[in-house]
């Protein structure tokens, strides 16, 4: 709940602000321990006016990879971490980010860890992000934990955000392939087919076909995109579910090209996360736990959670990588057993990461660079066979008249 006051703080000058608590005792109790005399404290509507809400307001990762370089800075610079929220409040150009901020001061000023005051913005910070403040809290190297951080985010922001940008040249040419088909049959096919019809020459089989289809989308196009709609919004409703999220990620992983840049990517990341935690004095069970919750693939989870339950059985890291063999590598078992044996468990992560970062980014580039070429293939050969069955029976018409 948000709570706005008005008080008077020790030095007598008066204070108006808003705090977030779970109740007005916790609110009130939270302002007297900074000092405040309070004069009155109301509960803020939760309704907001158009104005303060926008649709597209939100928190981008890129955010929280400056935020974090940040707080690094100033922590090193030996600002307290109350000071620090403030500025970065005051200064930042996301208000969304600047209001979760602000909030995270005022807690922070009640007296709440900053791990605590992280986790109740759990839609910016990630359970990743709070558990590695945490102990960095617990071994009193905040600085050093921030900066791990940026440079955690910033590799997986770069790297997804790679992934991303990949794929979007491929839908565009796509949809583009989609809409000049669909021009085809619904404008120009048939004002050549009536020509051609018109005519009483033999019409060739595959031109009947091409204006069979166009017949198809001029007379029965609405229904055709009633159906299209609905299957997107079957799909739709099919990945809001537990069920139907791990079909889709399923999927994705077997589908041929795309399913290997997604596996190489989510290694990637499972790699990345053990190293940044277990670096950081987080125990390996809690590291896997953690990981499973953010590796952004329900496969990869049910695969983390499984070998989390084993670890805490006894087994080793390695041989419970090696109950998944179609999902993690032999290459990385290997190398995580040989980690394990000789005591360097956090190197060889080091070493996976950077060498899966670049298996991912060889697959963005041959993949981009095969799907260039084929999609322009495709579409002109689409195209071309589509104009030549109908102009063909033209070309036959004119060369018969003359």
């Amino acid at each position: 709940m948000l709570f706005k006051y008005k008080a008077i703080d020790d030095k007598g000058i008066s204070k108006e602000g808003e705090i977030d608590a779970p109740n007005r005792d916790i609110a009130i109790s939270g302002l007297q321990r900074r000092g405040f005399i309070i004069l009155s404290i109301n509960e803020q509507s939760e309704n907001k006016s158009i104005f303060e809400i926008s649709f597209f307001e939100r928190v981008k990762p890129k955010d929280v990879v400056i935020l974090s370089r940040q707080i690094a800075t100033l922590f090193e610079a030996q600002v307290s971490a109350l000071k620090a929220f403030t500025m970065l409040a005051n200064n930042t150009e996301n208000k969304l980010l600047g209001r979760k901020l602000t909030q995270i001061g005022d807690d922070l000023q009640a007296g709440i860890s900053i791990s605590g005051a992280l986790a109740r913005h759990t839609d910016v910070f990630s359970d990743f992000y709070i558990n590695m403040v945490k102990v960095g809290e617990e071994t009193g190297k905040l600085n050093q934990t921030f900066l791990h951080l940026a440079e955690y985010l910033d590799r997986q922001y770069a790297l997804t955000s790679k992934t991303r940008n990949a794929l979007i040249y491929p839908a565009f040419v796509i949809v583009t392939f989609i809409v000049v088909m669909t021009l085809m049959f619904t404008v120009v096919i048939p004002k050549l087919s009536s020509i051609i019809l018109d005519s009483g020459q033999a019409v060739p089989f595959f031109t009947k076909i091409v204006i069979a289809v166009s017949n198809l989308f001029v007379h029965y196009g609405f229904f055709i995109l009633i159906f299209l709609v609905l299957l997107g919004i079957w799909v739709w409703r099919l990945s809001s579910t537990p069920r139907g999220k791990i079909y889709l990620d399923t999927l994705r992983l077997s589908t041929p090209a795309v399913g290997n840049l997604y596996k190489k990517l989510y290694l990637s990341r499972i790699t990345d996360n053990l190293n940044t935690m277990l670096s950081s004095g987080v125990p390996i069970v809690r590291a896997i736990d953690i990981t499973a919750e953010v590796v952004g693939s329900l496969v990869y989870k049910d695969l983390l959670v499984e070998v989390a339950d084993s670890v805490k059985s006894g087994l080793a890291l390695s041989m419970a990588f090696e109950k998944h063999p179609e999902q993690i590598p032999g290459i990385m078992v290997q190398m995580v057993l040989v980690g394990e044996e000789t005591g360097s468990l956090g190197t060889i992560l080091k070493t996976l990461t950077d060498f899966y970062k670049r298996e991912v980014d060889d697959a963005v580039d041959t993949l981009v660079g095969l799907i260039e070429p084929v999609m322009i293939v495709v579409l002109g050969l689409g195209v071309g066979i589509l104009l030549v069955s109908v102009l063909m029976p033209i070309y036959n018409m004119a060369g018969s008249i003359s």
